[in-house]
C-alpha cells in the first residue's frame, strides 16, 4: 500500500495540473454516485461500492502486476454505473430529462396555440371552476395540461374528444357514473384532446404513502414530460398541482389561476422575462 501511495504521489508531482483535474473529477463523480444512492434509500450499497472502488485502485496498480485482475477491475466503475442504471431506471431517466430540459416554465411563452389569449384565459377559468366544484362534491379528477403534444401511446389509451374546455364537460367526464372518470383528461390550449387516459405511475419512494394512484400518476407523467397536472382528491377534496415530479397541495382558486396563467405563458413568472409568442392568434377550431 505504501508503494501505491508513493506511486500516486509521484504522478501528482510529475503532472500536477492533469492529476488535480483527474482527482477533482473522480471525487465529483464518486460524490454524485453516493448522493444518488443515499437519496434513493440505497445506503447499504454505498459500502459495497466503496469497497469495489478501493479494490479497483489497488488491484489495477502497476506495482502488483496482476494483469487478469487489473483488466477486470479496470471496468469496475463502468459496471457500477450499469448496475445503478438497472436498479433505478426511473430515477436515471428522470435525472437525464431534467438535465436535457429547461429548468423553468419560460418555454411556455413561446408555445403556439390555435387560440387567442382571451380564449386561453377563458379555458383557465373553466378549469378552475370545475376543479373547485368537484372538490366541494368530493369528485376525483386528474387534468393534464401540456404546451406540447403528448405522446401518442398516452393519448390513444383514452378516448379522443377534441372539444373546447368547459366546466360542465369536465364535470361530466369525471362523474363517477361516466365511463371515463378513472382516467386523465389531456388538455392543450383551450381544448380537451382526450379523456380516460392512462398515465405512468411514479416510482419515487419519497411520495407520501397516503397518496393514491391518481396522485402517483399525476407525479409520474410530470417526471418525464413537460406537462402540468391538476388533481382533485376524491377522499379529501384537496386540489393539488404537480410539475417536474413535485407535488404541491391545498390550492385555492387564486393560486390555481396564477399557476395556470404562468404555465400557459399569460403571466410572467418570478425571475423570468415574458417573451412574445411567435404566433399568438390562430384560427378557431369548430
Amino acid at each position: 500500500m505504501k508503494d501505491i501511495l508513493n506511486n500516486i504521489k509521484n504522478e501528482l508531482l510529475q503532472r500536477p495540473v492533469q492529476s488535480a483535474v483527474d482527482v477533482v473529477l473522480f471525487a465529483f463523480i464518486l460524490y454524485a454516485l453516493f448522493v444518488f444512492l443515499k437519496k434513493n434509500d440505497a445506503v447499504r450499497l454505498i459500502k459495497y461500492v466503496a469497497l469495489v472502488l478501493v479494490a479497483s485502485v489497488v488491484l489495477t496498480s502497476n506495482l502488483l502486476s496482476l494483469p487478469l485482475l487489473s483488466r477486470t477491475f479496470t471496468y469496475a466503475f463502468l459496471l457500477i454505473i450499469i448496475g445503478v442504471a438497472a436498479l433505478f431506471p426511473q430515477e436515471m431517466r428522470r435525472g437525464l430529462w431534467k438535465i436535457s430540459s429547461p429548468r423553468d416554465m419560460a418555454e411556455s411563452f413561446n408555445t403556439n396555440y390555435n387560440c387567442s389569449d382571451e380564449e386561453l384565459e377563458a379555458a383557465i377559468g373553466e378549469i378552475v371552476r370545475a376543479s373547485l366544484s368537484m372538490a366541494k362534491k368530493d369528485v376525483g379528477a386528474l387534468i393534464v395540461i401540456t404546451p406540447e403534444f403528448i405522446p401518442e401511446h398516452i393519448e390513444e389509451s383514452g378516448t379522443k374528444l377534441d372539444a373546447v374546455i368547459s366546466n360542465g364537460l369536465l364535470e361530466s367526464i369525471f362523474s363517477t357514473k361516466g365511463p371515463l372518470h378513472d382516467g386523465a383528461v389531456l388538455v392543450r390550449g383551450n381544448r380537451i384532446m382526450a379523456a380516460g387516459c392512462f398515465l405512468p405511475l411514479t416510482q419515487s419512494l419519497e411520495v407520501d404513502k397516503e397518496l393514491g394512484t391518481r396522485h402517483r400518476a399525476a407525479i409520474g407523467v410530470t417526471e418525464t414530460m413537460n406537462v402540468l397536472t391538476v388533481i382533485v382528491s376524491e377522499e379529501t377534496g384537496v386540489i393539488s398541482v404537480a410539475h417536474r415530479g413535485e407535488l404541491k397541495r391545498y390550492y385555492d382558486a387564486e393560486m390555481l389561476t396564477d399557476t395556470l396563467q404562468e404555465f400557459y405563458g399569460l403571466k410572467a413568472i418570478a425571475g423570468a422575462t415574458k417573451k412574445k409568442r411567435g404566433k399568438k392568434h390562430g384560427n378557431k377550431q369548430a
